[in-house]
């Protein structure tokens, strides 16, 4: 059966807080930053004909966790990456930093306690030679790292390794400038500068067609970007960024760019109704975000899904459950709910362990309700065995209790390696297309930046329930080859993917 097979893809790419190999970024020194943490708090089993094979249970048992093996995978890269990423931050293990995820340490824990150690510490994680990957510590001058001109985000221990590395460099340099401006401004999202306050959708959702319509309805949109530059915590970023402050321009598009970052997951999970033609206007929904990590929840408060509600005005009441191990305590921390959320509200609310369990614990007792869409951002099971393994249990009962599904990945390839799996466990591909609401911010390989970069939720894949019949092999597919699954269908576009929702 070919949903007992266990199997991994190639590895993925990621960016500035994203580990290699993995799906799951890592957080920067800024989530851990005082100031931030002030600003914040201001401001189930399936049917019995389709288990997996014996033993699965025992492999997920063993299975690490998902930002264990991004932490743990920056060495394939950079020897000791790792443990200067502890040593910077005064933690001596990776217990120490899932402490810090959870939310049990403070800044002033990790020798944090200006707001130049929080840049200096975070800038510090990023200084090894792109050529020959040497940290500080190998060379003999440790402070001999110099940093490109250009972009402003890479290093190297010398005029040799520079000019070895410039045929490769200058492909991304222009792009890597976009990563490391944004790397620092996204400070902004934990200060509550950003996002700028939105405004209810003048247009219905199918007219809007993607990130240009989006601003579009943003009235004043020039002045609250003036007024995002002219904060308190923009001025406070550039005294002590040690960089110097860019143009007003630049940090504008930045701004933008972390924006559509911050927006792209409740708004992909619009798109996702509409693409199964589920109307929030007809009855309260809930939507199961699975695999949910820190990624989604770390600093998440209980607004930061509410342009759903601008999206849809008027709707019945949508809940949001965040499903994973890797869930962070914080103020989403709060168990689903056992009634109807309440109309016209976007409700948050987040378990702690595996889908499945959650699934057999809550939902098959009728504790809670139902999904009427389960949505997995970057759910990286194509990674490695481990991790899919991991994910067996859930993609089976998501199939075979027929849940609309919609999954987002980060690449093209990443696409081809997530659809030889599904085909090959009988799930049916209704469709694949370029996300129309995709972040606009770059992200790079933490370890090996000298990579075209990557946007979160770069497409999705909708999965309906089990295949009624043979799917063509996704790996039979060329570059250029359009594909279409059932009803709805992903039209061939440029590059074999459809450009928008249909």
């Amino acid at each position: 059966m070919a949903g007992g097979r266990r199997r991994g893809g190639g590895g993925r790419r990621g960016g500035p807080r994203q580990h290699p190999d993995t799906h799951k970024p890592a957080p920067s020194p800024a989530h851990l930053s005082p100031a931030a943490t002030t600003a914040q708090e201001n401001a189930g089993a399936a049917p019995k004909t389709r288990h997996p094979k014996k033993g699965t249970e025992e492999l997920v048992a063993r299975a690490p966790d998902v930002d264990s093996l991004g932490f743990q995978a920056m060495d394939r890269n950079v020897p000791g990456l790792s443990h200067l990423i502890l040593q910077k931050l005064n933690m001596k293990s990776y217990e120490d930093y899932k402490s810090a995820m959870d939310g049990k340490k403070s800044g002033s824990d990790f020798g944090i306690r200006t707001y130049f150690d929080m840049f200096q510490k975070m800038e510090d994680t990023f200084k090894f030679c792109a050529e020959c990957k040497k940290l500080p510590d190998a060379l003999p001058d440790p402070k001999s790292l110099r940093r490109c001109k250009r972009c402003q985000n890479v290093y190297y221990c010398g005029v040799v390794c520079q000019r070895a590395n410039w045929p490769l460099h200058k492909k991304f340099c222009k792009k890597l400038k976009l990563v490391a401006l944004d790397r620092l401004v996204e400070w902004l999202i934990f200060t509550g500068d950003i996002p700028f306050p939105t405004e209810t959708w003048t247009k219905p959702a199918r007219d809007v067609e993607g990130w240009e319509d989006w601003f579009s309805m943003q009235g004043q949109l020039e002045e609250k970007l003036g007024a995002i530059l002219a904060g308190r915590y923009m001025t406070i970023l550039w005294a002590n960024a040690g960089k110097p402050r860019p143009e007003d321009r630049e940090l504008r598009e930045s701004v933008r760019r972390l924006v559509t970052d911050f927006h792209s997951r409740p708004l992909t999970i619009g798109s996702g109704l509409r693409l199964f033609g589920i109307n929030p206007l007809a009855k309260t929904l809930t939507v199961h975000v699975v695999g949910a990590s820190h990624v989604e929840t770390l600093n998440t408060r209980l607004t930061d899904y509410d342009e759903l509600t601008r999206m849809f005005p008027g709707h019945q009441g949508m809940e949001v459950v965040m499903v994973g191990v890797d869930v962070v305590d914080g103020p989403i921390m709060r168990p689903p709910l056992a009634v109807p959320a309440p109309r016209g509200r976007i409700h948050l609310s987040s378990y702690k362990g595996l889908y499945h369990d959650f699934w057999e614990s809550h939902v098959e007792t009728k504790l809670v309700a139902r999904p009427d869409l389960v949505v997995g951002f970057h759910p990286g099971f194509h990674a490695c065995p481990d991790l899919m393994a991991g994910w067996l249990p859930t993609l089976l009962l998501l199939r075979d209790y027929r849940l609309p599904v919609l999954f987002t990945v980060y690449s093209e390839q990443e696409l081809k390696s997530s659809l030889q799996i599904l085909v090959e466990l009988e799930m049916h591909i209704i469709g694949y297309a370029a996300n129309p609401f995709a972040s606009l911010r770059p992200e790079q390989v933490y370890s090996s930046p000298n990579k075209a970069p990557v946007y979160c939720s770069s497409y999705y894949i909708a999965l309906l329930g089990l295949a009624a019949s043979a799917v063509p092999g996704a790996g039979d597919l060329e570059d250029g080859d359009g594909w279409e699954g059932g009803e709805p269908c992903a039209a061939g576009a440029s590059g074999g993917i459809a450009t928008s929702l249909p």
